[in-house]
C-alpha cells in the first residue's frame, strides 16, 4: 500500500537559531504526525511524536541535564574544580558529558557494561571519564555503585542524581510540556511518555494537566523485570526514582520487549523515522491508545534517534528476522 501523501506543502523556509554555545540550541524539538502507521483510526484522531533526536546531545536527557547543572552552578552547589559524576544508562550521561564539556567541568559518568557501544563512544568523544557497574544489576547497579563512588570522596564531586533530583522535572513542567500544548494548539487529549527517571513523563504531564485536566498522562514501562527496553525502569522491580509520582498518573501500560522492537522496524520502514528502543514502546502504547478513541491528540515522546542502537540486540533481531523471513508488523 501507497505511503499517505502529506496534503500541506512543506513548511516554507525558516532562518536557523543562532546561538553563542551549543546549551542555548536544547529544546524547541519538532512534533511530527505519525501517518502510515495510524492510518485506519477514526477520522477525529491523531497520533504526533515529539522527536528529542534533535536536541543537540541528541536526547530528551538533554533538557534535564543542562536545568541541573544550571541550578546546582547558581545554588553553589557547582564549584570550579568539582567533578561532575553520576549514574546512567546513557542518554543523560551524553547529556551531561556535553553540558560539562561546554561549561568547562570534568565529567565522570557510571553506567551498566551493557550501554549500547555508541552511546559509550559518544560520553568518550565528549571527554569524559566512564565507570562501569555489573551489567545484572541494570540502572540500579550503577546508582549503587555511583553512590558509593561520591560517599568515598564527596569533596571531590557534585552529583546532579537525575532519579531524585527536582529540577529533572522542572525542566520538561518548563519547557516540553509548553511545547506540546503550544505544537497542538492545546488541541492534545493524551500525553504517552516511557518512564526511566520519570521526569519526562512527570514534568510534562503536570504542565498539561494544569493547562487542562481532561489531559489523559499515560506513562509506560517494560512488562518484566528482565528486558531489553534500555532506559526505561520496570518499577516493581526497580529503586524507585524520588522525582516518580505514579498516584499522578491516569494510566501505566506494560509493553513487552518484543512488540516494542517490532514498532521500531515499522517506524523505520512505514515512517522513515530511524528511533530507539523506548521510542518503540512508547509508539505502542501510543497507537494502542489511539486506537480506543473516537476524537482526540494523542502525543508521544520518542527521547533519541535509532543510530546509537545499532549493535544492541535490537538490530541484531532485525537482522535475524531477515535471514529467516519472519518479520511481523503487524500488532
Amino acid at each position: 500500500m501507497l505511503a499517505t501523501i502529506p496534503k500541506t506543502a512543506p513548511a516554507p523556509a525558516r532562518e536557523l537559531a543562532k546561538a553563542d554555545a551549543i546549551t542555548e540550541l536544547v529544546g524547541n524539538t519538532p512534533l511530527v504526525e505519525i501517518r502510515n502507521i495510524a492510518r485506519g483510526l477514526s477520522p477525529g484522531v491523531r497520533v504526533f511524536a515529539k522527536l528529542e533526536g534533535f536536541n543537540p546531545g541528541g536526547s530528551v536527557k538533554d533538557r534535564p541535564a543542562l536545568r541541573m547543572i544550571l541550578e546546582a552552578i547558581r545554588t553553589g552547589q557547582l564549584q570550579p574544580g568539582k567533578t561532575i559524576i553520576d549514574s546512567t544508562s546513557g542518554n543523560t550521561g551524553i547529556a551531561i558529558a556535553m553540558v560539562g564539556a561546554a561549561l568547562g567541568y570534568r565529567v565522570r559518568l557510571v553506567l551498566p557494561s551493557n550501554v549500547s557501544e555508541e552511546r559509550k563512544g559518544i560520553i568518550r568523544l565528549f571527554g569524559a571519564e566512564t565507570v562501569y557497574s555489573d551489567p545484572l544489576e541494570g540502572s540500579d547497579g550503577a546508582i549503587r555503585l555511583c553512590r558509593k563512588i561520591v560517599a568515598d570522596d564527596a569533596e571531590t564531586y557534585f552529583k546532579p542524581d537525575q532519579y531524585f533530583n527536582p529540577m529533572n522535572t522542572q525542566a520538561h513542567y518548563d519547557t516540553t510540556g509548553p511545547e506540546i500544548y503550544r505544537q497542538t494548539d492545546g488541541s492534545i487529549t493524551h500525553f504517552v511518555a516511557g518512564i526511566g527517571t520519570g521526569g519526562t513523563v512527570m514534568g510534562t504531564g503536570r504542565f498539561l494537566k494544569e493547562r487542562d485536566p481532561r489531559i489523559h498522562i499515560i506513562g509506560v514501562e517494560p512488562d518484566a523485570a528482565l528486558h531489553g527496553l534500555e532506559g526505561l525502569k520496570h518499577m516493581a522491580s526497580s529503586i524507585v526514582p524520588g522525582i516518580y509520582h505514579e498516584e499522578e498518573l491516569d494510566l501505566k501500560v506494560p509493553v513487552a520487549t518484543e512488540d516494542a522492537y517490532d514498532m521500531v522496524y515499522r517506524l523505520s520502514q512505514e515512517e522513515g523515522l530511524l528511533v530507539g528502543q523506548s521510542s518503540g514502546a512508547a509508539m505502542y502504547v501510543a497507537l494502542s491508545i489511539a486506537r480506543q478513541l473516537s476524537h482526540g491528540t494523542v502525543v508521544t515522546v520518542f527521547p533519541d534517534f535509532g543510530s546509537r542502537y545499532m549493535t544492541t540486540n535490537l538490530w541484531t533481531t532485525w537482522k535475524e528476522k531477515l535471514t529467516v523471513g519472519d518479520v511481523n508488523f503487524s500488532i
